[in-house]
């Protein structure tokens, strides 16, 4: 009973520590390309608008950063007691990388207007590092 019980706060605590390492992923990583993309521009009306466009975006972002598919992929791991490295990193950056897509699914309906390319990898990147902090806390003694 307590080696179960020890094992719920282990998994409780490593998710904790993965979601605060790929938040801090994504916030540093987007911070720089969002500097790297406004580097050389000035702020016109147009950039403005540009501006508040993208943060609107990111708002929604925000708003469909749902913690379900890493839950899915931890209670994944941890019922059929995946120890590799490999399935928790790809899996944290799968499901992170599903959140801009799930953020499109009710805004706009249009193919082409799914998120640009640097806004996958920074998602992806953050995923991955969740993955591998949960996995050195508690994934690899699944």
């Amino acid at each position: 009973m307590f080696r179960a019980l020890g094992r719920i706060i282990m998994v409780s605590l490593a998710a904790l520590a993965a979601a605060a390492a790929g938040l801090f992923v994504l916030v540093t990583l987007g911070l720089e390309r969002i500097t790297r993309a406004a580097h050389g521009r000035t702020f016109d009306d147009d950039g403005i608008g540009t501006l508040f466009d993208f943060l609107r975006s990111g708002l929604h972002l925000a708003a469909a950063a749902t913690i379900l598919p890493a839950l899915a992929v931890i209670v994944i791991g941890e019922v059929v007691r995946i120890r590799s490295l490999i399935d928790y990193v790809l899996g944290g950056g799968v499901a992170l990388a599903a959140i801009p897509l799930v953020a499109r699914l009710g805004h706009n309906a249009d193919a082409s207007a799914l998120p640009i390319q640097a806004v996958w990898q920074v998602f992806a990147t953050a995923g991955f590092a969740g993955g591998f902090v949960y996995w050195l806390f508690a994934g690899r003694r699944a």
